[in-house]
């Protein structure tokens, strides 16, 4: 009763916000509450909200003062450079740019922080697909993608669990998993490549001079500066070239119907903005990768690294108290947005485990296999890593189901090895999980409904974890 209450619940969940009945932080919410009542524990829910919020405090706090840090080092130009860079290989291409995008996020995600990509990945690349009406939930899509791909690092969580679960070295696990996973980042430059040829084919092709205005050519995506040229001419060339309309109300094929487009309130951060702060540039730059380094290293819990680091941000380059406030005030409406999705997520999370649904409905899966797939465990492994991480989170696929699939392996000479490698094929559709605190930062900052971004990325990033898989069968690494 409790697996089909479990499966139940989580396909109301799904299907409700991607047909946009409820938003995200109602369902997360009311969902789990309903269920609980009818498992017959309604009497403690309380202690399962609790339970779950005091789970994900941690992670909430991350978040929060996270993008309060991130949002400072945009504010003062730290990631101009990078822009610019993005801006001259991009060039205007929407082809280019959903690539930079995929590379841009790849890169990022080395430190293991799927929040921290999202972040510097979004503020990067907003600004030019709201300038060429792109749709955004390829940037979302692409960037979750890559980053899922990433997150198999030792050091991005998947890795540790599975070798913390299983008893193994994270070495053993993951250095003979890097070509499969090379050909999973490769798949995932080649579906950006397709999916930028769509917008290229939708959207025509500029120069860097009609997207930018010569003296706006560093923009970022931000809150709290005034926007440095509206781009009203460039919008009219490609009007006059592609049929689109040159107020910017959108445009688009039928090819495309089914993905959101830019909204009207861009604002550009011109490179003479008031929050600049290029003395400072050597000191944000160095207090960058001095946090990025203690999170990789542990030197300290990374809500305390994020917390430190953004009020050493705010302290040194906004020293008087009306500009700290007024940068706190830009960066409220994401902070409150994230924060309350992590904890309305606490309620789903709480109640799936405290009423045991998520018990039961690893051990379900379990059971059903055929006894003719023991020998071939790892690959079940593989095939059930999908699902199973994108349903339940990550301790709980690795901590919970992964030793009871092991165990099963070893009863027919499949190793423990193999096992923990296949685990971490589910990593592409994983960060797409509603479960995945990160997600709400990447919809959120590019604005974007969750609902559309699980719609589009779903079958993509499902694909993406199946080419790791069958890369890592035909290397015999599972």
């Amino acid at each position: 009763m409790l697996t089909i209450l479990g499966f139940t619940m989580i396909a109301t969940f799904l299907v409700l916000i991607m047909l946009k009945k409820m938003s995200p932080i109602a369902a997360l919410v009311l969902i789990p509450a309903l269920f609980c009542v009818f498992v017959g524990k309604g009497a403690k829910l309380g202690d399962y909200v609790i339970d779950g919020v005091t789970s994900l405090a941690p992670t909430a706090a991350m978040l929060m003062f996270a993008i309060v840090y991130f949002g400072v080092m945009i504010d003062v130009g730290l990631f101009d450079p990078i822009v610019r860079g993005i801006l001259k290989f991009c060039k205007a291409d929407p082809l280019r740019i959903v690539v930079g995008t995929a590379v841009l996020a790849a890169i990022v995600s080395l430190d293991g922080d799927g929040s921290t990509t999202f972040m510097i990945t979004v503020s990067a690349m907003y600004p030019l697909y709201k300038r060429l009406k792109m749709s955004l939930v390829v940037m979302t899509g692409v960037a979750a993608m890559a980053n899922g791909v990433m997150n198999t690092l030792p050091w991005g969580g998947p890795t540790a669990r599975a070798a913390t679960a299983l008893k193994l070295d994270a070495s053993d696990i993951f250095v003979p998993m890097i070509p499969a996973l090379a050909v999973g980042l490769l798949a995932v430059l080649a579906l950006s490549y397709v999916l930028g040829r769509r917008e290229r084919k939708r959207l025509g092709v500029l120069t860097l001079d009609e997207v930018l205005e010569p003296e706006t050519e560093t923009v970022l995506v931000g809150a709290g500066a005034g926007a440095s040229g509206d781009g009203k001419g460039a919008v009219a060339k490609k009007a006059a070239r592609t049929g689109g309309s040159g107020s910017g109300t959108g445009s688009g094929t039928d090819a495309d119907a089914d993905l959101p487009e830019a909204d009207d309130d861009f604002q550009g951060l011109d490179p003479h903005r008031a929050t600049l702060r290029p003395k400072l540039y050597w000191f944000n730059a160095l207090l960058t990768v001095t946090l990025l380094t203690a999170m990789i290293m542990e030197w300290l819990p990374i809500p305390v690294l994020f917390l430190l680091g953004a009020a050493l941000a705010l302290t040194v380059n906004f020293p008087h108290m009306p500009d700290q406030k007024g940068r706190l005030g830009a960066h409220a409406e994401n902070v409150l947005n994230v924060s309350g999705m992590v904890f309305a997520a606490a309620v789903f999370t709480g109640v799936l485990q405290g009423t045991g649904m998520v018990d039961h409905m690893s051990k379900w899966l379990v059971s059903n296999i055929p006894d003719g797939m023991g020998p071939h465990m790892a690959l079940v492994t593989g095939v059930l890593s999908i699902p199973l991480t994108y349903f339940m989170s990550n301790d709980g696929f690795y901590f919970g189901v992964l030793p009871v699939l092991a165990e099963a392996g070893q009863a027919h000479g499949v190793s423990s090895l193999e096992i923990a490698r296949a685990s971490l094929v589910g990593q592409p559709l994983h960060m797409s999980s509603p479960l995945v605190p990160a997600v709400y930062v990447l919809v959120g900052m590019a604005k974007v409904e969750f609902g559309d971004h699980t719609r589009f990325v779903v079958k993509w990033a499902a694909l993406t974890s199946l080419v790791v898989l069958g890369a890592g069968i035909l290397f015999g690494i599972i």
